[in-house]
């Protein structure tokens, strides 16, 4: 299992077509801070029903959309 599934959980419950999370959201989930790995990780959301679109450093957010 990897240390990401308890958010892909909470994501693969979401209904909206694509939506935006703040990493401090993604971190209260996690239970610990993202770092570069999450983007190794990311590959396994699809799985949940949605892809990462867009990260954003300077504004700390990560975009969600639904994938078909």
């Amino acid at each position: 299992m990897s240390k990401y599934e308890p958010l892909w959980k909470v994501i693969g419950q979401r209904t909206e077509d694509g939506f935006t999370l703040t990493f401090a959201e993604i971190e209260a989930v996690l239970g610990f801070s993202i770092d570069h790995g999450f983007l190794n990780f990311k590959k396994e959301l699809p799985a949940h029903g949605y892809e990462v679109g867009k990260i954003s450093m300077k504004a700390q957010t990560v975009a969600f959309k639904h994938c078909v």
